[in-house]
């Protein structure tokens, strides 16, 4: 039944939980509110340390022989990748009498194709005039580069034309003379023979006007084309703002760190896999969460807030207070991220049991929080876990101890015979909580519950392990049962929960 219940567990259990990652990923929010800070400050001074170079931008109308409705842009582009050739920057720092060369004048300028037919031209320089001057000269070398194109062009096409019409006569001059070297006769043969001179006579005629023609329609079509290519909006200087300019790179910067932010924040989550939320902690330490505190801001200035978390504290220490007069056995409180919080829980409970008798504080912490706390005076006495052994029996003992990396599973036992463990939500890999689960239960320590500190506050999953009170005592039951000497350990236990009856469908389902 317990493999059945586990592998039930594992089908259910989605690949990756999307509320823990969004729970995780807003518990880090100094991380990505830090990096998006970042970019915005980063935004602010690349405008204010490097701002944009002078510029001047100038528009130019470019009129094509092949220009189609249906043209995709490929004769703009073709016309964007001729101006950053080195003829046209050659052409235009000869015009300025510049000793630049034109490979260095090439980064200076780009160009943009609007439309099919207009072309704009940014070019930057020291200053404002400057940027002025190399727009117009380089808008009229373009020009003056693609209206001698197109004329070389309209020239070589008329004369191809010219010279397949002068072909064409040369032609028609051999049909007339042998037309006029034909006698006349009567013989049909013969007749047919001059009739397909004639025919011929005629089919070259009408070519050779039609070669006239489209030469003419080439010449006349050309300076339509070449008045149409022209300089449509004259070379004039960008003004830049420094605040337009501030502002728009803050936004591009807080919105690039946002993004990065989030994404190591979720990429730190899911490769740490932490649990945060209670649901999550309670199934890995095999406990319920019992109680909950949340963590006091530093600086708190408001009087509900202050309140409301001393109310908290008041009502775990009456909680955590019952819990240990109510057991026989010495109860210890053991910290996993949050050795601070425990040992304020635990002066509190001590002051609290304090009133019914006499109870010493065994200090097991690996660090000084507990011997460097704040005390009043009357508190319990706080002593090492060597000098509790010489303690009298009717003095009351509450182990504070640890269970974080390095600890010394068999000495948690001399704390006390049953905890309460205190985790911090997100301190503890999922690894790690089922290491101390494991080692507790390997030396006996039944787990009371969990007290969990600094839980996220929007988390409402459930914290309870329905199945933990039956752990708790099987426990409490075999450690009886050892130290009675009417029973052995057994090589395997078998989880109470196994061999219990369901009362109804609802608690089988």
């Amino acid at each position: 039944m317990t493999t059945g219940r586990t592998s039930e567990a594992s089908a259910a259990a989605p690949l990756l939980d999307l509320q823990a990652l969004v729970v995780a990923v807003r518990r880090r929010r100094r991380l990505w509110c830090s990096l998006a800070l970042l970019g915005l400050l980063v935004g602010v001074a690349a405008a204010v340390l490097l701002p944009s170079p002078p510029t001047a931008v100038t528009k130019v109308l470019v009129t094509h022989q092949e220009d189609q409705p249906n043209d995709p842009g490929t004769l703009i582009r073709t016309d964007v990748a001729l101006l950053h050739t080195t003829r046209i920057a050659d052409k235009a720092l000869r015009s300025l009498d510049s000793p630049e060369t034109p490979e260095d004048f090439m980064q200076d300028y780009r160009a943009i194709g609007l439309t099919n037919n207009l072309l704009q031209i940014n070019v930057t320089a020291d200053s404002d005039a400057e940027a002025v001057t190399r727009a117009k000269a380089l808008a009229d070398a373009f020009v003056a580069d693609h209206v001698k194109r197109m004329r070389e062009a309209a020239k070589a096409e008329a004369k191809a034309l010219l010279d397949q019409r002068d072909r064409m006569r040369n032609q028609l001059a051999k049909v007339n003379k042998a037309i006029g070297d034909r006698s006349p006769e009567s013989d049909p043969k013969a007749s047919a023979g001059i009739e397909s001179l004639f025919a011929r006579r005629a089919e070259l005629t009408s070519r050779i006007a039609d070669f006239d023609q489209r030469a003419e329609e080439a010449r006349v079509g050309t300076p339509k084309l070449l008045v149409g290519t022209q300089i449509v909006d004259a070379p004039r200087a960008v003004r830049h703002s420094l605040p337009e300019a501030a502002a728009t790179n803050a936004a591009i910067g807080l919105l690039l760190g946002l993004v990065l932010g989030l994404a190591v924040a979720a990429v730190g989550a899911v490769v740490a896999d932490r649990p945060v939320l209670r649901r999550e902690i309670a199934a890995n330490l095999g406990a319920s969460v019992i109680a909950e505190l949340r963590r006091v801001p530093r600086r708190s200035t408001r009087l509900w807030q202050r309140r409301r978390i001393r109310a908290a504290r008041i009502r775990l220490t009456t909680s955590l207070a019952r819990t240990v007069r109510r057991s026989a056995e010495p109860v210890s409180l053991l910290e996993l991220g949050c050795a601070h919080s425990t040992s304020v829980i635990a002066l509190n409970v001590a002051r609290a049991l304090a009133a019914e008798g006499p109870v010493v504080i065994v200090d097991g912490l690996p660090g000084p929080q507990l011997a460097n706390s704040r005390r009043r005076p009357g508190d319990p006495a706080v002593v090492s876990g060597e000098r509790a052994a010489a303690m009298p029996r009717q003095v009351r003992r509450l182990g504070v101890g640890s269970v974080a990396p390095g600890t010394a599973w068999t000495d948690l036992q001399y704390l006390g015979t049953q905890t309460v463990l205190v985790v911090r939500a997100g301190h503890g890999s999922a690894a790690w909580l089922h290491t101390v689960a494991r080692q507790l239960a390997d030396q006996l320590i039944p787990v009371i519950g969990v007290v969990l500190i600094d839980p996220d506050p929007r988390d409402r999953t459930d914290g309870t392990v329905w199945d933990g009170p039956h752990t708790a005592l099987r426990g409490q039951n075999e450690r009886l049962a050892r130290q009675n000497g009417t029973g052995g350990r057994r090589t395997e236990r078998l989880p109470m929960w196994a061999a219990r009856v369901p009362d109804s469908d609802q608690e089988a389902r």
